[in-house]
């Protein structure tokens, strides 16, 4: 009888061969759009309540806040605006969390996982499925699959019903440029600044829509807390700025600047909530041509 070793010493071999074999990567979920944020205050005053809900007129009833937080508010049906106390010295008035809309909230974080990008595990409530992690310059990113299909009830003051993008301070422009152009397939929208050879706001599109991140760049080390809060800020979507302005006035909301045309060439108007943080409020699409660079991308709807 012929000893079958060169047989099984075959196996083995091609075994071995299939395991080092380099294996194909987790393919990347869509990601849809701005889901999520958490805005920090120093307390959860009726100042701090009263703007977002009085003022800003956010505090419809949808399912979209179910499970979260009592101090969750709902933009629509899955988009929501989160306030939390923090202690900590000097964050009060910070942007503390992003969290982008993903078509499948485990493949997304397999995907991560698999670029060896720690997160944490998957948190889940009747609304949603939600997880975290740092990006490179540190900021505190998530994903997030709203579970539910319940209609959305706008109050009849809530100014706008569409958060359109989010802005934070970056240290490191390059490095966190290749994480959300290059991990996550961000794209980029527009780039500009206060002159127009400068590039100080760097727009990034999500791939499978129109939202963006805008990475803050150039802000000085030592910022006080009102630049801070300039800088990580949100921006929700209107068709019409004057309307806007206007809908604001009734709802008895202390206005410190009036509309103007940005660098990009869109209408905006600024407010800031009690911890200094910037509401801005943005037209979808530009009036007229931006400065510094033409915009790459499609614009947000309604």
């Amino acid at each position: 009888m012929k000893s079958s070793l060169p047989v099984v010493l075959i196996f083995l071999t091609l075994l071995a061969g299939l395991r080092s074999a380099p294996q194909p990567a987790a393919s990347r979920p869509k990601i849809l759009g701005v889901g999520s944020v958490l805005v920090t205050s120093s307390s959860i005053r009726g100042g701090e309540i009263g703007f977002y809900v009085q003022d800003l007129g956010f505090g419809g009833g949808s399912s979209v806040c179910a499970g979260a937080s009592k101090f969750c508010l709902a933009v629509n049906n899955h988009q929501r605006i989160d306030l939390a106390v923090t202690r900590a010295a000097g964050t009060a008035g910070e942007l503390s969390e992003v969290y982008f809309a993903t078509s499948d909230v485990q493949a997304m974080r397999q995907y991560l996982l698999a670029h060896g990008i720690q997160t944490t595990e998957i948190a889940s409530t009747p609304a949603a499925e939600a997880f975290r992690f740092s990006d490179p310059d540190g900021h505190q990113i998530g994903f997030i699959q709203y579970t539910h299909s319940a209609s959305f009830t706008h109050p009849a003051n809530q100014v706008s019903s569409r958060l359109i993008h989010a802005g934070f301070i970056v240290r490191n422009r390059a490095l966190t440029e290749h994480f959300y152009k290059d991990i996550l397939g961000f794209r980029p929208y527009w780039h500009g600044g206060m002159k127009d050879d400068e590039t100080a706001w760097v727009s990034l599109q999500v791939p499978d829509g129109t939202d963006w991140v805008e990475l803050m760049v150039h802000v000085p080390e030592n910022a006080d807390q009102r630049l801070r809060g300039i800088m990580n800020h949100i921006a929700l979507g209107v068709t019409d700025i004057q309307a806007a302005r206007e809908q604001l006035v009734r709802n008895g909301a202390h206005l410190t600047e009036e509309p103007k045309l940005g660098r990009d060439g869109k209408w905006q108007l600024n407010l800031y909530d009690p911890d200094q943080t910037r509401i801005e409020f943005m037209e979808f699409a530009p009036k007229e041509k931006p400065c510094c660079s033409e915009f790459t991308g499609s614009h947000p709807q309604p």
